[in-house]
């Protein structure tokens, strides 16, 4: 008996869906920060034992779109209700239990056994916390509820059994060696991406896209050319920084861990453009993979 399935995590944005996903993966397949908007596309992960296949899949935080790109990463959400096997629906204890009622009638609807996580419970108390899973019993009536911590791993195991046990039977739906469903070049723009999140202020990460134009893998090194595409041609000069240095501490640092990643020498050269107003560009949003209607 082989048990095969779509695990979906879905919620708002910032409530620790890809700390989560890394987590239950054991890799780190999706890119972290503090930053809202983080995750823009639907990443999966993929656990195989010879028993079963457990295909992890993280989305968007789910947000009422002010432009093309945001309904792009909307529609990954929504896509997520549709095929999963199981649903982790992730709140935590600081979010407003109707933020985002739409989606949440939604989930409502979904034919799918949900788990409903509560994360950040060590931010709570025993008290806040029962009122809590009572407000989120009379949301989500059908929903199996779990207080979680995904920073210090507390009840992960539990979610992890109980995920296992609501697994249906199947054959594998990807190869038994697979980790994810994307190609090599995309864990380098969102590598690229989670460095410019984490070093420039503002505006600056929501208004940049990162292309891999080359990657060629030679027995020692892998030799890599990015583009960064930015809207604004003031963007570009902050990208850039005084003498090109900003731009140089970004490559270092996303060369360290792109090294890390695929465990071998990296020669990484970075460059801008501009592509004005490109999030609202569907020909430029198709390219760069996004899903539109």
């Amino acid at each position: 008996m082989h048990k095969s399935g779509f695990v979906n995590i879905v919620g708002n944005p910032n409530v620790g869906k890809s700390t989560l996903t890394n987590l239950l993966v054991g890799e780190k397949i999706s890119i972290i920060t503090s930053k809202a908007q983080t995750t823009r596309h639907r990443i999966l992960g993929i656990v195989n034992t010879p028993d079963y296949q457990i295909v992890y899949s993280d989305t968007p935080g789910v947000l009422r779109p002010n432009y093309k790109l945001q309904e792009s990463m909307l529609n990954f959400s929504e896509s997520a209700l549709g095929d999963a096997d199981v649903l982790l629906y992730m709140t935590d204890v600081v979010e407003r239990i109707d933020k985002n009622s739409d989606f949440l009638a939604k989930v409502q609807r979904t034919e799918a056994p949900v788990l409903l996580l509560i994360n950040k419970i060590d931010q709570s108390n025993q008290q806040e916390l029962e009122k809590l899973v009572e407000e989120w019993k009379e949301l989500l009536p059908k929903a199996e509820i779990y207080p979680i911590s995904a920073l210090s791993k507390f009840n992960i195991a539990t979610i992890q059994k109980r995920i296992l046990e609501l697994l249906p039977e199947s054959p594998p739906y990807f190869e038994k060696d697979a980790m994810t469903d994307r190609p090599a070049r995309f864990f380098v723009t969102e590598i690229i991406r989670e460095k410019i999140l984490l070093y420039y202020q503002k505006e600056i990460p929501y208004s940049v896209e990162v292309v891999v134009e080359e990657f060629k893998e030679e027995d020692k090194i892998i030799r890599i050319r990015a583009l960064i595409i930015a809207e604004r041609t003031t963007q570009k000069g902050i990208i850039i920084g005084h003498q090109g240095k900003a731009l140089k501490k970004v490559g270092m640092m996303a060369r360290k861990d792109i090294e890390r990643f695929f465990d071998k020498k990296v020669f990484l050269e970075m460059y801008v453009k501009v592509e004005k107003d490109w999030r609202s560009r569907d020909n430029l949003l198709k390219q760069f993979g996004y899903k539109l209607e």
